[in-house]
C-alpha cells in the first residue's frame, strides 16, 4: 500500500497509511538504499501487522521493494523484455546478477561467443532476458546472449538496408586468419582478404591488424542474397603503380629496403606497394655473385638505379652495380698498350694465366708471352 511520511526519527520512520495509528519502519531499511525520506514523501510499503506492542502498525519497505522487483521481473518474463542488473559474483557455471533480486546468468548465456574469463564481467551493468522464473523458490535465470542476438539482428537489418558497393564504413576486427580478417560491420561480417590489405607485401594479416581494432574499409562486393561481403583496405588510397613511371623513370637513382631474397636476385621496396628486382647479374661489376645473400640481407637499405619499368605487369628492374662507375668503361685510359704494372695471378690454364690488374679487371698473360 501507499503511505505518507509523517516523521523521520533517529531509529524509525513513521508512515501514515490511512489507519487509526501510524506505521513504523526501522531507519536501517532506508539507510541501506542510501536515501532517507522527507516528511510528506509518498512511498510504497508492505503491511506486516496491524499493531505492535506500542499500538503502531508494523510496516516494511524492504518487503515492498522486493514485491515490486518480483512484479517487474515477472512482467519482463511474460513479455520477453530485458531487465537491467549488475554482475556481483562469479558462481559455479556462470555469474550472479543483482536485478533487485539475485539472478543466475549461465556461462553459455553471457555472450554470443564463449567468455573465457567470467571475472572480467564483475561490476558491469548488463541487460538480459528472463528465460526461467520460479517466484516461489526465488529462482531467476537470465540470458544476456538473447539480448545481444536481438541487437545483432537489428543492426544486421539496418546494415543490409544501407550497404552498397563502393561505400566506406567503419567496422571492428572480429577474427584473423592466415588468408584475411573478418570485420564486424554491425550485425554482419565482411571478409578483408590479405591481398586487399595493402598495395605492398603482407606476410600475415596480424602484421597490420589485431582483434578489436576499429578499421575503415571499402565495400568491394556485396551479395544481398547470401549476405557475403568482400572488403578492401588498400582501396582507400590510390594504386601507387598508376603513376610509378613518373617517380621511377629509367635512370632514376633511389634508396630502397631489401624485403626478400631469391636464387636469382633481391626484391627491393622503393615505397609501400612498389617493389623492384635487382637481378643477381646487376649486383656487382667486379664480383661473380652466386647468391644475393653474399652481398645483401633482408632489411638492408641499398642504393639502386632504375633500369626498366613495366607498369602493366607491375615490374621494375633495378641495378645496384650501376650506382658505381663501370671499371671497363674507362679501361683504355688506365691501361694503355706498352704500360708496365704489377698484377696478381688469379687463375692458371693450359694456355696461360689470368692476372688481376684491379678488382673486376683481369688480363690474360698468354703462355707464349711468358718467356
Amino acid at each position: 500500500m501507499r503511505g505518507r511520511v509523517v516523521q523521520v526519527g533517529t531509529s524509525e520512520v513513521l508512515i501514515d497509511v490511512g489507519y487509526k495509528s501510524e506505521g513504523s519502519i526501522p531507519i536501517e531499511e532506508f539507510q541501506r538504499g542510501g536515501i532517507l525520506p522527507k516528511v510528506g514523501d509518498e512511498i510504497e510499503v508492505y503491511l506486516e501487522a496491524k499493531e505492535d506492542n506500542e499500538g503502531l502498525i508494523v510496516l516494511s519497505k524492504d518487503k515492498a521493494d522486493k514485491i515490486k522487483v518480483w512484479d517487474v521481473v515477472s512482467r519482463a518474463h511474460e513479455r520477453g523484455t530485458p531487465v537491467e542488473g549488475r554482475v556481483v559474483e562469479v558462481v559455479k557455471g556462470g555469474l550472479a546478477v543483482d536485478v533487485g533480486v539475485k539472478a543466475f546468468l549461465p556461462g553459455s548465456q553471457v555472450d554470443l561467443r564463449p567468455v573465457k574469463n567470467l571475472a572480467s564481467m564483475l561490476g558491469q551493468t548488463i541487460r538480459a532476458k528472463v528465460i526461467k522464473l520460479n517466484r516461489r523458490r526465488g529462482n531467476v535465470v537470465l540470458s544476456r546472449r538473447a539480448v545481444l542476438e536481438e541487437e545483432r539482428e537489428e543492426k544486421k537489418k539496418h546494415t543490409l538496408e544501407v550497404l552498397q558497393e563502393g561505400m566506406s564504413l567503419t567496422g571492428t576486427v572480429k577474427n584473423i586468419t592466415d588468408y584475411g580478417a573478418f570485420i564486424d560491420l554491425g550485425g554482419i561480417d565482411g571478409l578483408l582478404h590479405v591481398t586487399d590489405m595493402s598495395w605492398g607485401r603482407v606476410g600475415h594479416p596480424s602484421e597490420i591488424f589485431q582483434v578489436g581494432d576499429q578499421v575503415e574499409v571499402v565495400v568491394l562486393h556485396f551479395d544481398r542474397e547470401s549476405g557475403r561481403v568482400s572488403l578492401g583496405y588498400k582501396q582507400k588510397s590510390s594504386d601507387p603503380w598508376e603513376t610509378v613511371e613518373t617517380r621511377y623513370a629509367p635512370g632514376t637513382r633511389a634508396a630502397g629496403k631489401v624485403v626478400s631474397l631469391t636464387n636469382y636476385g633481391a626484391f627491393v621496396e622503393l615505397e609501400p606497394g612498389v617493389e623492384g628486382l635487382v637481378h643477381v647479374s646487376e649486383m656487382s661489376w667486379t664480383r661473380r655473385v652466386r647468391h644475393p645473400s653474399k652481398l645483401v640481407s633482408v632489411g638492408d637499405t641499398v642504393d639502386v638505379i632504375v633500369l626498366d619499368v613495366n607498369r602493366a605487369s607491375k615490374r621494375i628492374s633495378l641495378g645496384m652495380k650501376q650506382v658505381e662507375p663501370d671499371p671497363w668503361a674507362t679501361i683504355e685510359e688506365r691501361y694503355r698498350p706498352g704500360s708496365r704494372m704489377p698484377g696478381k695471378v688469379r687463375n692458371l690454364t693450359d694456355f696461360g694465366a689470368f692476372v688481376e690488374l684491379e678488382p673486376g679487371v683481369d688480363g690474360l698473360l698468354h703462355i707464349s708471352d711468358m718467356s
